[in-house]
């Protein structure tokens, strides 16, 4: 198992595995240690956030955002030089190319469980179908408490 966070102490985001399996999270940057409450599973499921304990999580693809946008874009751009050439054909089996890509990295890529409220991201080594997906009400309301406890500066 792997655990991205944000470290409490330092604010550094961290990927840590060491320490896991002992019960304790500490961060390589600095001498943050927490020790992770046996109440976090219930058997092999995770049941809360080993960052900050909250209950809420949701699951979703292991892919890097920018490699996705990127892909859409090179698809995109692609295929508008070949409309622009008028070779349809062309571009339209451009455009399945890069939907069949899709399909194909959607499903040979794992889930990741990330934390609504801390955004911490565990990769389980088991199965990870039964969590929830994102939704999208849950989130506005972990985003307005972290609003109201921290209100933004009128300044910047």
């Amino acid at each position: 198992m792997q655990l991205d966070f944000t470290c409490p102490s330092c604010q550094q985001s961290s990927r840590v595995s060491d320490g896991l399996d002992e019960n304790r999270l500490a961060c390589p940057e600095c001498d943050f240690e927490s020790p992770i409450p046996e109440s976090s599973w219930e058997g092999d499921r995770l049941v809360r956030c080993l960052a900050c304990g909250e209950r809420d999580l949701w699951r979703q693809k292991d892919f890097p955002h920018k490699v996705g946008i990127a892909l859409v874009v090179l698809g995109g751009v692609l295929s508008t030089i070949a409309w622009a050439e008028y070779r349809p054909e062309l571009a339209i089996g451009i455009l399945m190319l890069f939907a069949l890509l899709d399909l194909a990295l959607y499903s040979l890529m794992k889930d990741v469980l990330v934390c609504y409220r801390c955004q911490a991201r565990h990769r389980l080594e088991g199965p990870t179908d039964s969590y929830l997906r994102f939704d999208h009400e849950r989130a506005e309301r972990y985003r307005q408490e972290a609003l109201r406890q921290d209100p933004p500066d009128p300044a910047q």
